[in-house]
Parts: C-alpha cells; sequence; structure tokens
C-alpha cells in the first residue's frame, strides 16, 4: 500500500470519524465543566438551608460523581462506541453495591431524614432506640449521644428513625411531675398551702402555666399530693430536685407526717 493510499484512508476515517470525536471530546469537556457548576450551586443552596456540613459534602460529590458517569456515557456514544453493554456493566456493578451496602445505605437514608426534617438537634436531650442522653452529633450514619454519667452511645440512624423518638428539649418548657404523701390525720388544705408556698418563692418555678397541687389519690396509708410545677426545660431536674428537697423540710418543720407504709393485723386465738 502506497503512501497516497494510506493518505485517502486516513482523510476517509477522518471525514468519518472525526465529528464524532470532536463531539464527544466537546461533551466530555462542557459535561465536566457543567457538572463542577452544578455541584457547587448545590452545596450553596445546601449551606443556606443550614444542612448538616457532613450532609452538603457527601450530597455535592455524589451528584458531581452521577453526573460525570453521565456525561461519560453520553461521550462515548457520541463517538459511536455502543453503550448498551457498558450501561449494562454498570448497572450491575451498582446493584451489587447496593446489596453490599444495604445496611449502610438505610443508615445513610435515615441520616438525610433527620438532618432534613430536624425532629432533634445537637445539644438536644432524645430518647430513642432504647437510650436517654444529649445529642452530641448528627453524622450521616449514626447519631452520638452522651448520657448523662458522660457515656457515649452510638446509634445507628435507620434505629433511630424506625422507632419513636422522644425530644425532651424541643419545647422551652416541661411539667415536673411530683408525688408527696401526707398521712391521713393531717390537715390537707394545710399540706397544700405549704407547698404552694415553696413553689411560689423558688424561682425557676414558672407563674404560667400556674402550678398544680390537688389531692391525686387516697392510697391505703397516705393521702398523695399531685404537684405539677412548669420549668424551662434545662431548668428541669434542678426544679426536680430542689423542690423535693424544699418540701421534705418544710413537712418536718410544720410537723406534716410523711407516712410509712401500714398494715393491720389482727391475730385470732384459737380455744
Amino acid at each position: 500500500m502506497d503512501w497516497e493510499t494510506l493518505a485517502q484512508e486516513a482523510r476517509k476515517i477522518g471525514v468519518e470519524y472525526g465529528p464524532k470525536v470532536l463531539a464527544a471530546l466537546g461533551i466530555l469537556i462542557g459535561g465536566w465543566i457543567g457538572a463542577r457548576i452544578v455541584r457547587a450551586v448545590l452545596r450553596r443552596v445546601m449551606e443556606k438551608a443550614r444542612l448538616d456540613p457532613t450532609l452538603v459534602g457527601f450530597l455535592g460529590n455524589l451528584v458531581y460523581v452521577v453526573l460525570v458517569v453521565v456525561v461519560f456515557v453520553t461521550a462515548i456514544g457520541a463517538a459511536g462506541v455502543p453503550t448498551a453493554s457498558f450501561v449494562a456493566m454498570v448497572g450491575a456493578m451498582g446493584l451489587a453495591v447496593g446489596f453490599a451496602l444495604q445496611g449502610s445505605l438505610s443508615n445513610f437514608a435515615a441520616g438525610v431524614m433527620i438532618i432534613v426534617f430536624r425532629p432533634f438537634r445537637v445539644g438536644h436531650v432524645i430518647e430513642g432506640a432504647g437510650a436517654i442522653g444529649e445529642v452530641e452529633e448528627i453524622q450521616v450514619f449514626a447519631t452520638l449521644l452522651r448520657t448523662g454519667d458522660n457515656k457515649r452511645i452510638v446509634i445507628p440512624n435507620s434505629s433511630l428513625t424506625g422507632g419513636n423518638i422522644v425530644n425532651y428539649s424541643a419545647n422551652p418548657s416541661r411539667r415536673v411531675d411530683l408525688v408527696f404523701s401526707i398521712s391521713y390525720g393531717d390537715d390537707i388544705d394545710r399540706a397544700k398551702g405549704i407547698v404552694r408556698g415553696i413553689l411560689e418563692a423558688h424561682p425557676k418555678v414558672l407563674g404560667d402555666p400556674a402550678p398544680q397541687v390537688v389531692v391525686g389519690q387516697l392510697a391505703d396509708s397516705s393521702v398523695n399530693l399531685y404537684v405539677r410545677p412548669w420549668a424551662r426545660s434545662p431548668d428541669y431536674w434542678t426544679v426536680l430536685f430542689e423542690v423535693t428537697e424544699a418540701v421534705k423540710k418544710a413537712f418536718d418543720r410544720e410537723g406534716v407526717t410523711i407516712p410509712f407504709p401500714q398494715r393491720d393485723v389482727r391475730l385470732h386465738q384459737m380455744a
């Protein structure tokens, strides 16, 4: 084959495939630039929405990778390369990875739901998945709690969203439920007045809603007073402990009896 024939074949190939190769290169370059722009815009939108930084980075990179793969497949198709087998291979690989990471993906989806819908935030005290603690960190796959005795609990996000979540810090105030027992021989109105005085004098007991002091139960050995003051959520335990101590001291000082369980036993002597 002489040089003239080679030149003719080269021109023929160039005429036939040149535009396709140029189109493929244009799609690759333009698609790559477009994917970077989309990632940047998406990150700005998520940052303005105050989403978790970890989620912002993960979703931004995930969208970028997906767009790059789509651009690559489109480019090789424009170059004249059959893409059916390539797309099938990518789909099979994605299916295999999905099965292998099924648990992780469910935790990731649950983490996205937690970050987007905000059933709780960092610093809230919650109860979920059999644990109670303060939320230290909300990660993409797990949530970290710190218990009252300073232990760390790592809960998979799917375990949290799969059950009930009790948020003790969501509302600005909470009701403190207390029960104080007095004996049947004590003056009920006097005992209630002592308790009301303690509640009115305590600086962290809220006046609105007004606290309740009522007779809640006539038990076997006592009359039980149900006491229901309200406090700011951060002051819950302070009010619970200090009011309980103050009522005990006031009852002792005023002679109000806190009865012990009693039972009358009668003996019958057999002849």
